[in-house]
């Protein structure tokens, strides 16, 4: 797929939470893609302290503790800032639906750009492949993570895994277009608008 044909904005992003239902973020990262290729250098990053401590199953998944958001800022100190990063831009996630909607529902005046879900893409490009797993899905590609800072199940470590996955993925195809509509999930924004039906004279 030609570099030329990804939006000027796209950024991957994983959210990680404290349990609760729904969850209160308690970290955020987003790492811009630039020409298909994630640019961790570029990467933005944020702790957050949630109103309800974090739940110690959670943790045990994600790694981050209460003691490690304890001076962290609220939703409210870095929501701009998050905001400003990802306004008028594409996203990306596996399984983007609850980036998109924990996101969403934190930030209700924002609205991506589109949404494009590695999940659903894995699933179109791969169709006879049983796994769709985020560690599956980098081990039946066999994309490297070596060069991958932090470790699994962090939200910058998962969103740069992710990136790559997306590079891997996009490789599929030819257009941007005819991946946008494998990769949107139904009732988020992205897919092209149907083009008008032509008048007839019966």
């Amino acid at each position: 797929m030609s570099p030329l044909t990804w939006p000027e904005s796209l950024f991957v992003v994983d959210v990680e939470g404290n349990g609760a239902n729904p969850p209160d973020l308690v970290e955020v990262a987003a790492i811009p893609m630039q020409a298909g290729m994630p640019q961790p250098d570029g990467a933005r990053s944020w702790l957050i302290r949630p109103p309800e401590p974090i739940a110690g199953r959670i943790s045990r998944i994600h790694g981050i503790t209460n003691d490690m958001v304890a001076d962290a800022p609220l939703w409210d100190e870095v929501a701009g800032d998050v905001a400003d990063v990802l306004k008028n831009a594409w996203i990306c996630a596996h399984s983007a639906s609850v980036e998109y909607r924990v996101l969403t529902r934190h930030m209700p005046t924002w609205q991506p750009a589109g949404v494009i879900d590695t999940l659903r893409l894995a699933r179109a490009t791969f169709p006879g492949h049983k796994a769709f797993g985020l560690d599956a899905l980098i081990t039946h590609t066999r994309i490297s993570l070596d060069d991958v800072a932090g470790t699994r199940h962090r939200a910058a470590y998962d969103a740069h895994a992710t990136g790559l996955l997306l590079h891997h993925l996009a490789s599929h195809y030819d257009m941007w277009e005819a991946m946008v509509v494998k990769a949107v999930p139904p009732g988020m924004p992205g897919l092209p608008e149907p083009e008008p039906e032509e008048d007839t004279l019966w």
